[in-house]
Formats: structure tokens, C-alpha cells, sequence
């Protein structure tokens, strides 16, 4: 090719291409249209994440509030759920890893309980099935909680009278109700109305003017990039887990899912996140070494896609993304008058 040539497409050819993209990226197929490719692959929300091994009653979720802001259920006294997971702030701590009851605590990303009840599978490494059992595990947990022993948190409870109450009438008929079974029932319960809907889903119910034409065109090219192959589901994500990095190697020592099967083959696989209030929990990622969501959708695109984004094409997509922030329960997730304590209290576990 002749030296001009070149020069020609650098500085006509190409802008003019680039030009051609970005105006491709504003102009969305037409609404209906859009609308029935988005609902193939998402979908709308439900009003709440029903489980039929844990029935929601209005009992279970008062209880299941209160357990959640609960201090007391920690070694030290100062650690609750609401802690790592500040419902306040998206569920999240905004931190590249959990605390623990004395310091660091679990070095992986803290993930939102936000529409968490929806996923397949929980924790990064999906070793647990459910919010129930997450709730149950993490009750004492000895990293996060100190509950070197695991009665102590039950000692706990029962020497709180309130508590007695809200656990007879959470799990009526039960001779002995306040188990560790469900405690982790009822922040199930609690957890599984944590759902928000966003002006997305008003836009898939058939509200046009919900999303603008440039988040409806970075929805189109969010599908078009071909993210929903992971990020599917009314979450858009947590159906499945996946290897990280499949195209291109990301940078990790933590082995993922295979931490816990023992087998090679799930090596680096972690859960695919909902992208629910995704512009509000940063850092990104199992490891929260990705700040920014213009980054992590970058290195999603080449590193499990091999695709190159245009700055449009990114653009479009974390419009997109935009839409689905919701507006927080507010008053679903105060935190509730605790039921106080006994007078002496249970004496701190000793390690």
C-alpha cells in the first residue's frame, strides 16, 4: 500500500467509520422490537424471590431484619450482616474484601445481597444454594464473626427474651425455634423481598419513555456484544458460574470454584454477578481490583469475548447499565429497635 493511501485512510477513512459507529450506537432498533429481544434474555423482576423450602411470612422477614442489624450475634459484639453487606450503600462496602471481627477479613469482594435471592448459586466460588444456607454459614463464620464456637451464638439468642417471641411466632409450632437453622431462614426470608426494580423493568412492561434513546441503545448493544450470554436472567446474572478470563488470562491467584471441588477443570470459575445497581458497588470482581465500570466492561469484552470496544460501544453499554440502578426500600431496610439485652450478658466466646 502506498504511503498515501495510508495516510488517507488514518485521518479520512477511519474518523469516518468512527462516526458511522457512534451514530449506530444512538440509533436503537425500534422499541417493540427491542423490548422482545431483552425480555428473551432478562427479564423482569418479581416482586420477591419465592422459595418453597422457606415460605415469606411478614414474621420471618421482621425477624430476619432484626438478626440482620444484630451486632450481638459476633464474638466481639460489633459485627452483623448489615456490617460487609450495608444495605444503605447497595448491599455493599465498597471495599477490595470483607472485615473480619478483629481486622481483615475474607480476601474476596464483598457482593451485593441485593436480588442475591435469585441467584442459582451464592458466595463467589458458589459453595453455598441459597441465602438460607449463606445466612446460616456466615452466622458463625470464625473469620468474620470470631464464632470459634458455633453454640455461642445460640447461647446468645436464647438468653435475649425478645428474641423468644419473634422466633415462637416466626416458626409457630416448633418446640425449640431458636436454632441456627433458622436464623438462617429467617435473614433468608428478609433477604428474598431485597429485590429492585428499576425504570428497566418499567421499560420491558411496555413504558417506552422509561429508558432514554441512549440507554435503549446501549441496551441493544449490550445484547449485541453478546454479554447476555452470561449476564442472562431478570438479574442479568448469577445463572451460572464461569471461567474468568476465558479468551484472554486475568491476573489472579485465587483459583475460584476449584478451591472447593478439588478439580482442575474449575479452575478460576467464579459466579457471574447480577448487574443489578451495578454503577453503585464498585470495586469489581472477585478480587476488587477493578475500580471503574468503563474498566470492567472493557476487560469483560476482550478478556471473555474477545472484543475490542469502541469508547462508543463502551459508553453505550454503561448507559445501559445506568438504567438499571433502582431506588433503594428505604424503609424496608432500616435498621429495626433490637430486643435488648439481659442483664449480665453471655460472656464473649474465648478463642
Amino acid at each position: 500500500m502506498r504511503r498515501e493511501t495510508a495516510v488517507f485512510l488514518a485521518f479520512f477513512i477511519a474518523p469516518l467509520l468512527a462516526a458511522q459507529e457512534a451514530r449506530s450506537a444512538a440509533d436503537p432498533p425500534p422499541a417493540p422490537e427491542l423490548r422482545e429481544r431483552a425480555k428473551a434474555v432478562l427479564g423482569v423482576l418479581p416482586a420477591e424471590a419465592k422459595s418453597a423450602e422457606n415460605p415469606i411470612t411478614k414474621e420471618k422477614v421482621e425477624l430476619g431484619r432484626a438478626l440482620y442489624f444484630d451486632p450481638r450475634l459476633s464474638a466481639n459484639g460489633k459485627v452483623s450482616c448489615n456490617s460487609c453487606h450495608v444495605l444503605l450503600s447497595y448491599g455493599v462496602n465498597h471495599e477490595s474484601s470483607s472485615l473480619g471481627h478483629e481486622g481483615p477479613g475474607i480476601a474476596r469482594n464483598v457482593p451485593t445481597v441485593y436480588n442475591a435471592a435469585l441467584a442459582m448459586t451464592q458466595f463467589w466460588d458458589g459453595r453455598a444454594a441459597s441465602v438460607e444456607e449463606v445466612a446460616a454459614v456466615s452466622a458463625v463464620n470464625p473469620i468474620a464473626r470470631g464464632m470459634f464456637d458455633p453454640n455461642h451464638m445460640m447461647k446468645v439468642l436464647r438468653a435475649i427474651p425478645g428474641y423468644a417471641a419473634l422466633f415462637a411466632a416466626a416458626f409457630k409450632g416448633e418446640a425449640q425455634p431458636v436454632t441456627a437453622q433458622n436464623v438462617g431462614k429467617a435473614i433468608g426470608a428478609f433477604e428474598r423481598r431485597l429485590l429492585t426494580p428499576s425504570r428497566f423493568d418499567k421499560f420491558l412492561e411496555g413504558e417506552t419513555s422509561a429508558l432514554s434513546p441512549g440507554e435503549q441503545a446501549g441496551l441493544a448493544t449490550f445484547i449485541d456484544t453478546g454479554c447476555p450470554s452470561c449476564h442472562t436472567g431478570a438479574a442479568v446474572g448469577g445463572k451460572m458460574l464461569y471461567k474468568l478470563g476465558v479468551v484472554h488470562p486475568y491476573p489472579t491467584e485465587d483459583l475460584g470454584r476449584a478451591l472447593v471441588t478439588g478439580h482442575a477443570a474449575d479452575r478460576y470459575f467464579f459466579k457471574v454477578v447480577s448487574l443489578r445497581n451495578v454503577k453503585e458497588t464498585a470495586p469489581y470482581f472477585h478480587d476488587g481490583k477493578v475500580k471503574t465500570l468503563e474498566e470492567a466492561v472493557r476487560l469483560m469484552a476482550q478478556d471473555q469475548l474477545g472484543k475490542e470496544l469502541s469508547d462508543a460501544q463502551v459508553a453505550a453499554i454503561i448507559a445501559f447499565l445506568g438504567s438499571l440502578t433502582a431506588p433503594l426500600p428505604t424503609p424496608d431496610i432500616q435498621e429495626p429497635p433490637l430486643p435488648p439485652s439481659p442483664a449480665p450478658a453471655p460472656t464473649p466466646q474465648a478463642r
